[in-house]
């Protein structure tokens, strides 16, 4: 297949971002980049066992010390696969988060959060990001970490985790979506809609802001999210006398009715069945109920109109899924449950990349390391997104666990004699006794 060869040919695409700042740097990002496919936990330690030529603390000051920046690495990904990806009908950019689980305190971001891999609230750390999609194909193009406020709010904190001075202000999820919506616009990245979940969908204030900025988008909402089936035509109420002040606040004659209890009043003949896509187990039918309706915030003039798009398991009816749309009034419901269908492949890539890429084995604790790392995992899943489409007429099913078990063959790899099998155990001893004489240390202190 020629894949070692085009794992250096996608490299030297790259290689002026990290040649700038220092000569051995670019040399360092492709042992990193085949550390990321060679190792089985991806972490700097079992790189220097896996690549040749490959030292832990060459690798520990590519990511925490030198000054390659992250970002024009990330933008020139978000450019690129935007020329795999973009421009398509089916082409979007899918807002989602993930969280990291962590141990301790000092990990940039850590803190006592909802954390979706491990499905409650965990020590982790949590990124946004933006992930471009055209059909079954995805791959992440640009990310942010979530700053709790316990950690804008401690600068000792910010300090040790060299946090720079413009990225400590609080920002919301939402504040971190929108600025890669931006930044997307500003690549030249080609999407035709924004994919988001209920974390977005739900907020007002997000999808008007992406309303107002023409932006089509098909967001996800709770089932108690409020809706207006006939416009509520918001208006100022007439003074009643001369004395007081003059009603300033809007108001509406219709009731606004939580979504889910006005889908349980709709008749089993409102539901249509649609096929939405392929997959591996046969075509995926759902039943759909659409409905165009008016969202009002109680502020603005007038209320919005958009479609509903609610969708039901067939095996589950009890399962529900509820979005919202805001594109052409005319578009057929079979676009709509397609496009809602669409955001299933958001987590596709975050598997690849936790699993294949180690996008959480990190041992760094660092502002700048943590976005090296992250540029160097988008980096890995544009390769194999790249190497996915190049082979698609030949080899139609390759997927990224085939890619990391070729490289991993077809990669020059370190000589493991016993000696260097015995000189590998010392060093992880030194590394582990350093380790636990560190925690008894800090136990009496």
């Amino acid at each position: 297949m020629g894949l070692a060869r085009q794992l250096l040919s996608f490299h030297g695409r790259y290689f002026q971002f990290f040649q700038r700042h220092n000569s051995n740097l670019s040399d360092k990002a492709l042992q990193y980049l085949k550390g990321l496919f060679q190792s089985g936990k991806k972490n700097m330690e079992r790189m220097e066992e896996k690549v040749p030529d490959v030292e832990y603390e060459q690798l520990q000051y590519f990511l925490s010390e030198s000054r390659w920046h992250y970002r024009p690495v990330m933008d020139q990904i978000s450019r690129d696969a935007d020329q795999l990806l973009g421009g398509h009908s089916d082409s979007a950019l899918y807002i989602d988060e993930t969280g990291i689980p962590k141990k301790g305190k000092m990990s940039v971001g850590v803190a006592r959060q909802w954390c979706g891999q491990s499905g409650k609230v965990d020590n982790c750390q949590v990124a946004v990001f933006a992930t471009l999609g055209q059909g079954h194909y995805s791959t992440m193009v640009d990310c942010r970490l979530y700053l709790p406020d316990v950690w804008t709010k401690d600068e000792v904190r910010c300090n040790k985790a060299k946090i720079p001075a413009e990225d400590r202000q609080f920002k919301t999820k939402h504040d971190l979506a929108y600025e890669m919506i931006i930044n997307a616009r500003e690549n030249g990245v080609r999407y035709k809609w924004i994919g988001c979940d209920s974390l977005y969908g739900n907020n007002s204030e997000f999808v008007r802001k992406l309303a107002d900025d023409k932006e089509v988008f098909m967001a996800d909402i709770h089932s108690d999210h409020h809706i207006y089936i006939e416009d509520p035509s918001p208006y100022l109420p007439e003074r009643k006398s001369k004395k007081g002040r003059k009603p300033t606040e809007l108001k509406s004659d219709a009731e606004p009715v939580q979504v889910k209890k006005w889908v349980e009043r709709q008749p089993e003949s409102a539901w249509r069945r649609i096929t939405v896509r392929d997959t591996t187990k046969g075509k995926l039918v759902v039943d759909i109920l659409h409905q165009m309706v008016w969202l009002w915030d109680g502020k603005e003039s007038s209320a919005r109109h958009w479609h509903l798009v609610v969708r039901r398991e067939i095996k589950s009816p009890h399962k529900k899924k509820y979005s919202l749309c805001n594109v052409h009034i005319t578009t057929s419901v079979e676009r709509l449950a397609y496009m809602q269908a669409q955001r299933y492949w958001v987590e596709r890539p975050f598997q690849d990349a936790k699993q294949q890429c180690g996008m959480g084995d990190y041992q760094v604790r660092g502002w700048l390391a943590w976005h090296h790392h992250m540029a160097m995992v988008m980096l890995a899943m544009l390769f194999m997104t790249e190497q996915r489409i190049h082979y698609q007429e030949d080899i139609s099913l390759l997927s990224c666990v085939d890619i990391v078990e070729v490289l991993k063959f077809l990669l020059p790899r370190r000589v493991v004699t016993e000696d260097e099998v015995l000189r590998q155990l010392s060093v992880r001893h030194v590394k582990r006794r350093a380790s636990i004489d560190a925690a008894y240390q800090k136990q009496q202190e």
